[in-house]
């Protein structure tokens, strides 16, 4: 059986922490495969949405926030002393990173190629050799030259991927699944402690999808018909991480 995994955000902060951990994804696989020109659609995203939000400060608490707390489960009985101490060390050194890094994507825009090639990827069809020379040129490259430089474009985002990876690590960590029943292809839930993420995870087989939808201690999942595109009536299982 194939197991799907489907995650929903509960609130903006974790929403923008997925965006951005799927773009570094992205990233990682147009360096280890050759994409041609699609590898400059997740760079320019990332390039594009740290210019409009400077995430640094929100994650440097969240980090403080996160090493807080792990230094209390540090001295419970049932936790790995050991494992604690890790996460400890990994956060610590990207905290320090980030505190001295340059805005991320702040050199990229000093670059003019890529700021050539940014200014036209945003009109259909606008990637054509007779467009873009450069790019045309770019492509002609041996691949592992290309890979060198892709490289370097990706590292200057490093500093602010790393701990948003940790965090995100840490927040599907705070829960198991759980086996659930959906009657009739609904199921929903509340919880005393406020959640920050939503996470299912479903055969492929079932033939369907959740849509989910909630808010801090409440939420709620529909189940639909891939096939159909409308709301399932069957009873579906799955399995369910609420994580705080």
């Amino acid at each position: 059986m194939t197991n799907l995994i489907y995650e929903q955000p509960l609130n903006e902060k974790i929403r923008s922490y997925l965006r951005l951990e799927y773009l570094a994804q992205q990233l990682q696989a147009n360096l280890d495969h050759d994409h041609q020109h699609r590898c400059f659609d997740p760079l320019f995203s990332l390039c594009e949405l740290t210019e409009r939000c400077d995430y640094r400060g929100e994650v440097l608490k969240d980090v403080d926030r996160q090493l807080f707390a792990l230094s209390k489960w540090q001295s419970l009985p049932s936790i790995d002393d050991e494992q604690i101490a890790i996460y400890i060390s990994r956060l610590s050194a990207a905290r320090d990173i980030l505190q001295v890094a340059l805005r991320p994507g702040h050199e990229l825009k000093q670059n003019r190629f890529l700021t050539a090639l940014r200014q036209r990827f945003n009109m259909p069809g606008a990637s054509c050799n007779f467009d873009l020379p450069q790019l045309h040129y770019w492509l002609a490259k041996p691949w592992h030259v290309r890979q060198e430089e892709y490289q370097d474009w990706m590292s200057q985002f490093s500093s602010l991927l790393a701990p948003i990876n940790l965090l995100l690590e840490l927040t599907r960590q705070t829960t198991s699944y759980q086996s659930k029943h959906a009657n009739g292809g609904f199921y929903q839930g509340t919880s005393e402690q406020a959640l920050s993420l939503i996470r299912v995870k479903l055969t492929a087989e079932q033939g369907c999808y959740p849509t989910i939808s909630g808010h801090r201690n409440r939420y709620a999942i529909h189940f639909v018909r891939f096939d159909e595109q409308k709301h399932s009536d069957q009873a579906i299982e799955f399995e369910l991480a609420t994580c705080s």
